[in-house]
């Protein structure tokens, strides 16, 4: 992840002791944006959230990291809807051809 460019909310990544010496236990962290606050040269700020191992939010963390550091991560799959889904056309309702 050395371009920050490419870094956007909802990507996944993996934070490492490579992408910071706080980091010695790895987490599991998604993106909010990054934020654009003063930071050394090669350094970042991101606003998100870190994940438990089922993919839930634990807390909401700003981190300071180096993105050369990060591990992209596989999204999970969004949820399947709930429900049967219906379509209508918009305007379709109670009009009879002509």
């Amino acid at each position: 992840m050395d371009d920050v460019t490419t870094l956007k909310a909802g990507d996944l990544v993996q934070v490492t002791r490579a992408a910071s010496v706080q980091f010695v236990q790895p987490i599991t962290f998604r993106v909010i944006r990054v934020l654009d606050w003063p930071a050394y040269d090669r350094w970042i700020w991101l606003d998100g959230y870190q994940l438990d191992a089922s993919g839930d939010a634990v807390a909401r963390r700003t981190i300071y990291v180096q993105p050369a550091g990060l591990l992209a991560q596989r999204a999970r799959p969004a949820p399947a809807p709930r429900g049967p889904a219906t379509s209508r056309r918009p305007g379709a309702r109670g009009r009879q051809p002509d």
